[in-house]
């Protein structure tokens, strides 16, 4: 069930809210029951044997989290730990067969010659979120924490409907006592007002902006082998993927914040206007947060981080964006994705290290705001070519048009442009094409503008509803861009959600459904 579907907003939507704030009044457990009912029906909707699968993988860490907690109490770490590491590998080995079995069994294939009789393995929905959310609580009891939750509390918070397929990736902490607070059954009108105010902003997101980037920039890396694209063509795709991807799933983290809203939940944010950054290290503070922090916490600190020295931190900070360009997809292309900002990373440690003794020797050296984002901007869009390119060869292809290796534009473009501006002029290609074509065309084009000047320069969505300001990123724009609960705003949500109603004729899924 999707979020941007009819199905979810006029009938699973508004009767989950309703019977929760009224079975709250016959007491909380009651609402929470309700609650984890209606989370196993929507992940269910997709597939009953995986909501089995789901259950089953759910009780057995609640289980495995359960005999960690004691042994650690009673026993020590020590002895604990052999089931901590236990049930982390048993996590990593369940998420490895389903996303990763065939990727490996075809690079053994590849490297070796040996083939494998695999038939084909279906990727489980949410797999890699819940799988991450299981293994960082496993992590927290090893460290000591016993929080003793009872098994419908544990099940609630892996879960949980609106986080359950692509995040934020939520910490039992975050989650569980919100389920224990009274406040939470309590229905509160500015509360449930912000839960809209961020759902209909990720709905315009998802239909108005990223659907159609998404049509900008997949065509040709489709067929980049087949007609390679130049220079012109490259960036183009390539920075309307860059917006397409950060729409599409900011739009899915928007909207799940507000349906937890609504219920009286928070939720972490997940983006904080990534493509403002002036540095690799700002960008990955921002993108993604909640990934962020759990290979962060989970991985990076874990292998060491910087405590052994610079050398080591180089390694294991490399080692953790290349396993986080892997959690992406099976395929060396995303870990080709993950070690460039592994790459981008240990350059931008080094130039911070090179700054910071320029400026100790009296002699300060500065990129300035303004070239720092354009460079980072510049290096994240790169990345992401292979993010986007379905194989190798594609990728590739793209990167020579971006170095200028394919010519500016691909004769066909080439020639359509001279047509269009120097010989017979916009209408007669207007004639030529048919209207509605060329106005679809010409509607995708003012997208792809709308939408860079968006992330460049606007509030993001919880500077507006929640006034949520970064301390390294003002946003003068804030002060006259503001939420608050009313006629005002409720006829601005309404109008938005009238115009998103009008686009939900093509229902696509969220890109990081795949993941």
């Amino acid at each position: 069930m999707l979020f941007n579907s009819h199905i979810f907003i006029f009938l699973f939507l508004p009767v989950t809210l309703t019977c929760f704030f009224l079975l709250a009044r016959l007491g909380p457990q009651v609402a929470r029951y309700w609650l984890l009912a209606a989370s196993l029906i929507f992940y269910g909707w997709w597939s009953i044997p995986f909501l089995g699968l789901l259950i089953a993988w759910m009780g057995v860490n609640y289980l495995i989290g359960n005999q960690i907690a004691k042994l650690h109490a009673e026993k020590g770490p020590d002895v604990s730990r052999i089931w901590a590491v236990g049930g982390i590998t048993a996590n990593l080995l369940a998420l490895g067969y389903y996303k990763y079995a065939t990727f490996f069994a075809g690079t053994v294939t590849a490297l070796t010659g040996i083939e494998f009789a695999m038939g084909a393995v279906i990727l489980p929905l949410a797999i890699s979120f819940h799988t991450f959310q299981q293994i960082a609580y496993l992590a927290d009891l090893q460290r000591g924490q016993n929080p003793k939750y009872s098994l419908s509390d544990y099940m609630l918070f892996v879960s949980f409907f609106p986080q359950l397929i692509a995040g934020p990736i939520v910490h039992h902490y975050e989650l569980v006592p919100q389920f224990k607070d009274s406040n939470t059954f309590k229905f509160q009108d500015d509360r449930f007002a912000e839960g809209i105010a961020y759902f209909v902003i990720g709905l315009v997101k998802k239909l108005a902006l990223a659907d159609p980037l998404s049509g900008l920039a997949a065509p040709l890396f489709a067929a980049a082998t087949g007609s390679p694209p130049g220079f012109g063509e490259a960036w183009f795709a390539a920075v309307a993927f860059a917006l397409g991807l950060y729409f599409d799933f900011s739009a899915y983290s928007d909207m799940a914040i507000g349906l937890a809203r609504m219920f009286g939940v928070r939720l972490p944010y997940n983006f904080n206007s990534p493509y403002k950054s002036t540095s690799i290290i700002e960008f990955w503070r921002r993108w993604h947060m909640t990934l962020s922090r759990f290979l962060r916490d989970y991985l990076y600190i874990p292998l060491g981080g910087n405590r052994k020295g610079p050398t080591r931190r180089s390694v294991n900070l490399f080692a953790t964006m290349l396993l986080g360009g892997l959690w992406h997809g099976a395929s060396w292309t995303f870990v080709v994705w993950g070690g460039l900002h592994g790459l981008y990373l240990l350059i931008n440690h080094a130039w911070n290290g090179f700054t910071a003794r320029r400026a100790t020797a009296g002699r300060p050296v500065s990129l300035g705001p303004a070239l720092s984002q354009v460079l980072t901007l510049l290096a994240v869009v790169f990345a992401w070519t292979f993010f986007a390119a379905p194989d190798f060869a594609s990728a590739l292809s793209v990167v020579e048009g971006m170095l200028g290796l394919n010519g500016m534009l691909r004769p066909e473009t080439a020639e359509l442009l001279s047509q269009t501006v120097f010989v017979a002029g916009p209408a007669h290609v207007m004639q030529q094409s048919g209207l509605s074509v060329f106005l679809t065309q010409i509607g995708k084009f003012a997208v792809f503008f709308a939408a860079l000047a968006v992330v460049l320069f606007l509030p993001n969505s919880q500077e507006v509803i929640d006034r949520k300001r970064s301390d390294d990123d003002p946003s003068p724009v804030l002060s006259r861009i503001r939420f608050a609960p009313g006629v005002a705003a409720g006829l601005a949500a309404g109008s938005m959600f009238l115009f998103s109603l009008t686009l939900m004729s093509d229902v696509r899924e969220f890109v990081y459904f795949q993941f």
